[in-house]
């Protein structure tokens, strides 16, 4: 329902955005080249040139606004939100074009033409989706394209399905009321009245205009489905079945298929997709190798510094558990001196810890000592951007105290990530760290392995908990 509605509604914007990029490249060039505001002068490249941009342009702001997210459903977010992405892309198409422009030495195009290009397609994007908001608004309120609809069952689930087709109105769904057993008629539910119980459905159907039917009931009901579901398509009404076992979801569920046999994944998990799995892995090697090649005199120094410091190795490896519960052993730049257990594994870092060497503070506070995991991303036992592996004991005792600890490790560790960079490492909070960390997990995309590794450069190197 919600799909097929959105399919529809993002068609529409494709096309207009479509039209409102090129339009704005024409206007660009009327007022650069044949007005006389910035003064009438030939160009070197002609108007069909500048059209061919398009070509280019097009496709490219339209992965942008995708990858952006501005073809989602933003029924609960506000207009400035989207706003502020639509300028994100434009700056980015802005510098993609300039680049792609110099890469291939085409010199002689008009800079102030694209600046134009890119404020006249910003402002015209903005202002299509405010017009589109409010004639929907509008539409809706006068009772176009008003689609009516019934749910059975008013139990939490439906009530549940009731809230969100409410608080989602460009949907265009009115619903007329609930079908229940438990409650009496015209009793209010979701400030929506229960219009009769389950065998009232035909009556229902018959005397209303019905579009479609969710049926939300309880399991002890599910015997009825067949009778319910007989009597929608003898009427030729939609009917759509919400699942009382979604309740069990703790995350974003995920179909799946096994031949023809459908498979609900509890909980959705980006990374399991084999593009996106390779793909991460791909940039976590091109990084790898970049890294060590950028960072080799730093390296070598700090590796000099911590053996002239105090006797013992230079790396200090530490058994940490990763992607699959899979046992690992990490590697540090040593900051302490050499214990005399050094089976014991069981303490935190503390500050002001006795243990650290005059050069481990420092290399701790600035999170140097953490550069040689980079071998670890080379060898394919972390990446860059990802929850933090912990040891195995502190795993033992943290899976039976806090609720889907373990989730963690449906992915990669890191050397950094989303728990981290908001202030969460360290002798802090374990909870709130893995509430940011499963955030992580179902909701990965390459934008925010991104948005991590620029907070981690700007935030990684002044991080009071890092001693």
């Amino acid at each position: 329902m919600i799909k097929e509605n959105q399919r529809f509604f993002n068609m529409g914007l494709v096309l207009i955005d479509l039209l409102m990029i090129s339009f704005s490249l024409f206007l660009a060039w009327e007022i650069r080249f044949e007005s006389s505001l910035f003064g009438l002068g030939d160009s070197v490249w002609n108007f069909q040139q500048y059209i061919l941009l398009l070509f280019a342009i097009l496709p490219l702001y339209i992965l942008l606004y995708n990858f952006f997210g501005l073809y989602r459903p933003h029924r609960t977010k506000s207009l400035s939100i989207e706003a502020l992405n639509i300028v994100k892309v434009n700056f980015l198409g802005l510098l993609a074009i300039i680049s792609i422009l110099f890469i291939l030495e085409y010199t002689d195009y008009s800079r102030l033409l694209l600046a134009m290009f890119a404020i006249f397609s910003t402002g015209f994007s903005i202002s299509e989706r405010l017009l589109f908001r409010k004639l929907l608004r509008s539409m809706r309120a006068k009772g176009f394209n008003i689609k009516y609809m019934l749910i059975i069952g008013s139990g939490d689930l439906g009530k549940k399905v009731a809230h969100k087709i409410q608080e989602n109105e460009y949907l265009g769904y009115h619903i007329i009321g609930f079908l229940d057993d438990k409650f009496e008629k015209g009793t209010l539910v979701e400030g929506l009245p229960v219009i009769g119980i389950i065998d009232d459905l035909e009556k229902v159907i018959l005397n209303n205009p019905l579009e479609r039917i969710i049926i939300a009931i309880s399991p002890r009901h599910y015997i009825l489905l067949d009778s319910l579901i007989d009597i929608c398509e003898k009427h030729g009404v939609k009917a759509e079945i919400v699942p009382d076992y979604y309740r069990y979801f703790q995350g974003r569920p995920h179909l799946d298929q096994i031949d023809d046999v459908p498979i609900i994944n509890i909980r959705y998990v980006p990374l399991d997709n084999y593009f996106n799995r390779n793909l991460k892995r791909m940039i976590d090697l091109l990084m790898a190798i970049g890294a060590l090649i950028i960072l080799s005199p730093l390296l070598l120094i700090v590796a000099f510094l911590v053996k002239v410091s105090s006797p013992g190795p230079v790396i200090f490896k530490q058994e940490r558990m990763g992607f699959n519960r899979k046992t690992f052993f990490m590697y540090k730049f040593r900051s302490m001196h050499v214990q005399a257990d050094e089976n014991k594994d069981d303490e935190w870092t503390v500050p002001h810890d006795p243990r650290r060497t005059p050069v481990g503070s420092f290399i701790r506070r600035c999170s140097i000592d953490e550069l040689p995991q980079i071998i670890n991303v080379l060898k394919g036992e972390m990446s860059f951007i990802g929850p933090r592996p912990e040891r195995p004991v502190f795993v033992e005792q943290f899976r039976d105290e806090i609720p889907k600890y373990m989730i963690k490790h449906h992915v990669r560790p890191g050397m950094s990530g989303w728990a981290q960079v908001h202030g969460w490492r360290g002798d802090t909070c374990i909870k709130r760290r893995i509430e940011y960390d499963i955030f992580y997990v179902e909701n990965w995309s390459i934008r925010l392995d991104i948005k991590i590794f620029f907070m981690t450069l700007f935030r990684g190197f002044r991080d009071k908990n890092a001693y």
